[in-house]
Formats: C-alpha cells, structure tokens, sequence
C-alpha cells in the first residue's frame, strides 16, 4: 500500500475515533518520529502480545 492511501485509510479511521481519544492520538503521532524503528517495533510487538494472550494476562492478574 503507498504512503498516500495508507494517510487515506488513517483519516477514513479517524472519522470515527470518539471526540475524547483524538488528542491522545494526536500526542501519539507527534511522538512517532522522535522514535527509533526498533522502538517502533518494539511497540508493534508489545501490542501483538497483549491482543493475542489478553485471555492469560486476565487469568495472571487474578
């Protein structure tokens, strides 16, 4: 996907992100190039762990 219709998908997302969370979004997005790519990744990985095991982290939290 190029960079243009990726930046189209993002505003489409946007259109329904509730009123309260945009500017967490905004503050997230100015933080993004002050990062490394493996910080990045790192945070993409992060993300991929907690969705897929969220079932065993509210088993261990108990």
């Amino acid at each position: 996907m190029a960079a243009t219709e990726i930046k189209t998908e993002i505003n489409k997302v946007l259109e329904n992100v509730p009123e309260d969370a945009l500017a967490d979004v905004l503050s997230y997005l100015k933080q993004l190039p002050l990062k490394t790519l493996d910080d990045i990744k790192l945070t993409a990985h992060l993300r991929q762990i907690l969705t897929e095991d969220s079932e065993l982290l509210d088993r261990l939290a108990q």
